[in-house]
């Protein structure tokens, strides 16, 4: 019998790569969109038609006409953000309530959470995460310590569960000295947020999966941020709360390994990072400040400016080896149209040695050790088709695919989805 595979779409960086744009251009080749971590911190931008959206935790396929999208177990949910998420698409004419369906076991985001997150964060001084304070840490922390409220709870008890644990959390907040706030408004519009996420298909996700997946029905998994801020592997403690990595998928949605299909990595011909935290190809130059000025590298929920860099394809490598990526997709090529010389991160000297393999600490003592490349010079955004790039860019994606041993698919010339070009 033919059972359906679960192709995995991720970032390779620290977030930002274009997820969401890559997704809904994929999505025309699959059945079903599964989201299988995060929470309403990731921005995925997908601009088509004349219209921008931003999505935060409803799946990027949600623009395809009948495919079904999942929010995974994985996932970390706001109600009252979902509601204002969802209803703004509703009101642009998109139909969600038979074609998005959520998990039962996906932990809820509670106001107290976002309180928890900000007194956590002033708490450690200097030694800030830079966390976009939508709760998130908190949320999986209780998950994680058997705490956790679960969108399966609205339906039974729920009253009481929240209760309890508002009490305890406020318990928290008390011996964090963190007292001086009101948040009653915000409550009620959370609460609000609750009636609103019980109109929706509540499922036991794995099941649904798993069963789709029988039919012979092919899936695409969605994740959020990128792999350097995966909680296990990526620039700890500067990273997010939950497994951004292939892996993650599995957890994140009750798929077994053997199920997994394609594994597409996704990157920007440079690289970007938003909030504290190492970052060994960051440029402090103009030449950073014009690669964010053309790129518009701000965040899309938070609008924070996003720190720029050339490519560091020692982390890229780190993030393919722990992937496990067989294809690779890189954004924002039309970025560096106007540079005379492009740079690429091939080393680091680590404590007056070379290295490869990415450290244990990228903290102290990382000096990138660079290969400079000619630019090409050429507005790109208008191109159809692969044979139109100029010589220099198909030098530069060769450098790439050698460097990386990973062969690139898709190259993003716009953020249009008509400005995408898939290679033979």
């Amino acid at each position: 019998m033919k059972t359906g595979k679960a192709d995995v779409l991720l970032g390779l960086q620290w977030g930002d790569e274009g997820k969401g744009k890559v997704v809904d251009v994929l999505t025309p080749h699959y059945d079903i969109i599964a989201r299988f971590q995060g929470g309403p911190n990731a921005g995925h931008t997908l601009e088509f038609e004349g219209q921008k959206y931003v999505l935060r935790s409803i799946p990027s396929g949600i623009f395809q006409g009948g495919k079904v999208n999942i929010i995974g177990n994985g996932v970390v949910l706001a109600p009252d953000l979902f509601m204002d998420e969802a209803m703004d698409l509703e009101k642009s004419g998109h139909e969600l309530r038979s074609r998005l369906h959520i998990s039962r076991k996906a932990h809820l985001i509670m106001p107290t959470h976002r309180l928890l997150d900000a007194a956590l964060e002033a708490a450690k001084g200097k030694s800030k995460v830079g966390t976009t304070g939508k709760g998130i840490g908190p949320t999986y922390t209780d998950k994680v310590s058997r705490n956790g409220l679960r969108v399966g709870d609205i339906f039974e008890g729920f009253e009481e569960k929240y209760a309890a644990h508002k009490a305890r959390h406020e318990q928290m907040l008390q011996s964090l000295g963190y007292t001086d706030y009101d948040i009653s408004e915000v409550e009620k519009k959370w609460l609000k947020g609750v009636e609103y996420l019980r109109q929706f298909p509540i499922v036991d996700s794995e099941h649904e999966i798993n069963g789709l997946l029988k039919e012979g029905k092919s899936i695409l998994c969605e994740g959020a941020q990128g792999t350097m801020l995966d909680v296990d592997f990526g620039s700890y403690p500067f990273v997010t709360s939950s497994n951004t990595i292939c892996a993650g998928a599995c957890t994140g949605l009750g798929i077994g390994p053997n199920k997994i299909g394609e594994v597409y990595g996704i990157m920007k011909a440079y690289c970007t990072r938003v909030g504290a935290g190492p970052f060994p190809t960051e440029l402090f130059d103009e030449t950073g400040a014009e690669i964010r000025r053309l790129g518009h590298e701000y965040g899309a929920v938070t609008g924070r400016e996003r720190r720029c860099g050339w490519i560091d394809l020692v982390a890229l490598r780190y993030s393919i080896m722990v992937n496990g990526v067989t294809r690779l997709i890189m954004m924002k090529s039309d970025v560096l149209d106007a540079f005379d010389t492009i740079k690429a991160c091939v080393a680091y000297k680590y404590k007056g040695k070379e290295i490869k393999d990415f450290p244990y600490n990228i903290e102290h003592d990382i000096e990138p050790v660079y290969v400079e490349l000619p630019g090409w010079k050429t507005d790109m955004t208008h191109f159809t088709s692969e044979e139109q790039f100029p010589k220099a860019f198909a030098d530069y994606i060769q450098f790439l695919e050698t460097q990386l041993e990973t062969p690139i698919c898709i190259i993003s010339i716009g953020p249009d989805r008509e400005q995408t070009i898939v290679r033979k």
